[in-house]
């Protein structure tokens, strides 16, 4: 077993870690940082995410690690939205293999070992409104978008004219008993959010449809 591999595993359980941890963990930086890295990722005993950030391989965790810890990682700010998000929520009936988040910054993809990371501008004026901090029994977190959110967020990066619940129902398959459970307080947390007309008009439509 790699030093550093052993290293990882004293000093924490949540099976992954940072370089600026790394560099602490070992007191030593430079070229002896560098060598002990390269060699636990030559045998294959830590993974590379994304710059700056590593785990251990599988077979040294108890757990299984959840990839959806490293999407505020990779970029930040974000959360999880889009079509990841509402996969995420159990509201549409496909899977969905890759990472999607919302962010402020430009739009960008991370090819990592557990998928690809995928970020799109959305600009706000509350950019964590309609946002859930889901916390990781194995350590850390992510953020992912209420299923309100999510959609308003589609509409907003795809530029769709919706004013209804039909297109949530045809396009995206979302249930109406699904629906049904969002609240006047969904629509009020997150309406002041978009500048965007689209977007608007459509939760606007939504809202009616809802009775809400």
């Amino acid at each position: 077993m790699q030093a550093l591999t052993e290293l990882v595993l004293l000093k924490t359980k949540k099976g992954w870690f940072t370089k600026r941890e790394a560099l602490d963990w070992l007191g030593k930086g430079g070229a002896a940082f560098d060598g002990v890295l390269k060699r636990a990722l030559a045998t294959g005993e830590v993974l590379r995410v994304a710059r700056g950030l590593y785990c251990l391989r599988s077979d040294f965790l108890a757990f299984k690690l959840d990839p959806h810890v490293f999407a505020p990682l990779i970029c930040e700010p974000s959360y999880l939205s889009f079509e990841s998000a509402l996969a995420y929520r159990g509201w549409i009936p496909e899977a969905v293999f890759s990472f999607a988040s919302a962010s402020l910054g430009r739009s960008r993809e991370f090819e990592t070992p557990f998928g690809v990371f995928s970020y799109r501008r959305v600009p706000q004026e509350s950019f964590y409104a309609g946002v859930e901090r889901v916390e990781l029994e194995t350590g850390g977190a992510f953020f992912v978008a209420e299923p309100l959110k999510a959609i308003a967020d589609l509409v907003y990066l795809n530029g769709y004219d919706w004013d209804s619940s039909e297109p949530v129902l045809e396009s995206l398959r979302v249930e109406w008993d699904n629906l049904r459970e969002l609240k006047g307080a969904d629509f009020e947390g997150i309406e002041g959010c978009y500048r965007s007309g689209r977007v608007k008009n459509f939760l606007s439509g939504l809202r009616k449809d809802l009775g809400q």
